[in-house]
């Protein structure tokens, strides 16, 4: 059986769901108030203006949005229909995809970043010293770490 955590424990997993879910919601409420995007919108226009090129493959921006490839589809065929990205084959792999960021989709991010930002800054970073800035930091880029690599081994077959 699995040893219970202790109250310190306890209570530092349920300030952190309740707070992060919290946070998620407020920052994508104020994202879509000012920009009309929704934070999966907004995540996807990042990645891909800070792309070579300002396109990834499909694989690629799904494991970094951390989505399945389902998922992703829908994400980039809803924005897609909106004029946002375009989906293109890759030009070294004809078998592959790329989602494309379009003029509108840039537009689109450089409309709404300065809100998103202010609305970063009033939920959170604000109101970290920098101290907690970098404690959060090490802690979440080791936890990415770890969780990339174990999704990484999980999904990768057995040598037999």
């Amino acid at each position: 059986m699995t040893e219970s955590l202790n109250a310190e424990r306890t209570a530092c997993w349920r300030a952190y769901i309740e707070s992060s879910q919290r946070l998620f919601t407020r920052i994508e409420d104020d994202l879509r108030a000012d920009s009309d995007l929704s934070f999966a919108d907004y995540h996807v226009l990042v990645l891909l203006s800070e792309a070579p090129g300002q396109r990834r493959r499909m694989g690629e921006l799904a494991d970094r949005l951390v989505f399945s490839p389902s998922r992703l589809t829908y994400q980039i065929t809803t924005m897609r229909k909106r004029g946002l990205v375009a989906k293109e084959a890759c030009p070294a792999d004809r078998r592959g995809s790329e989602a494309v960021l379009t003029a509108a989709g840039l537009l689109a991010l450089r409309e709404a970043a300065p809100h998103h930002l202010r609305s970063v800054r009033a939920h959170l970073i604000d109101d970290l010293d920098d101290a907690e800035v970098a404690c959060l930091t090490r802690v979440f880029e080791r936890l990415g770490r770890r969780l990339r690599a174990d999704h990484t081994a999980s999904s990768t077959p057995a040598d037999k």
